[in-house]
């Protein structure tokens, strides 16, 4: 059995949210309509959830939540990255790095609330990529600070910081020649698109490779 269009808008809106008053996500939902009309589409959408999938909904006086069985990717994600800045020092597994980097929120869905929760999620997982970088950078473990380092990059193609990383990690591992394209194609499309140079700290890092 599928959950229909609005019901699963409802299911997303608490997975990300967390318990809310019925009034907040009439509103939040169905912002266009009336009050009595938003209430009505919520009611109508509660009672299809609790009918259909009777173990997804914790429905209070006043209140929605999920059901504490409900497992979350959004929150799971939330609290592997709680635990990288609580232990920096402890093993990341390489399913994790590959979840990080392809992690993308409810692509497709253009509710002002979901891009809210889409750019949080995406600077949660630049952040978090960017530490992973910086931690095998420190560890030793240059190839897997160039595979954090790439996937941040590939979020956000324009943010320095994780290029910086990345030319970083290829020069921890020997590789100049990695070093010196992955800057070149960086400066290349900054300059394009931005029309600015690469920072003077990015432009030392392979200064004495590229020939002026």
């Amino acid at each position: 059995m599928t959950v229909a269009s609005r019901e699963q808008r409802l299911l997303a809106c608490l997975g990300l949210l967390g318990c809310r008053h019925r009034s907040f996500l009439a509103g939040l939902l169905w912002p266009k309509s009336s009050e009595s009309q938003a209430a009505g589409n919520l009611r109508t959408s509660v009672w299809c959830i609790s009918h259909n999938f009777p173990q997804l909904l914790h429905t209070g006086a006043d209140t929605l939540e999920l059901e504490d069985s409900v497992r979350v990717d959004v929150r799971a994600l939330q609290r592997q990255v709680a635990a990288i800045h609580a232990e920096p020092q402890a093993h990341v597994p390489d399913s994790f790095l590959e979840s990080l980097g392809r992690a993308d929120l409810l692509p497709g869905w253009y509710d002002d609330w979901v891009v809210f929760e889409q750019e949080r999620l995406r600077q949660l997982r630049l952040g978090a990529l960017e530490l992973l970088a910086r931690q095998q950078l420190a560890a030793g473990e240059p190839e897997r600070a160039v595979a954090a380092a790439l996937a941040a990059a590939s979020i956000e193609p324009l943010r320095e910081s994780a290029h910086l990383l990345l030319v970083q990690a290829h020069l921890a591992a020997g590789n100049r020649a990695a070093a010196v394209r992955a800057y070149s194609m960086f400066s290349s499309r900054l300059c394009h698109e931005l029309g600015v140079p690469p920072s003077a700290q990015l432009s030392a890092l392979v200064s004495e490779f590229v020939q002026p």
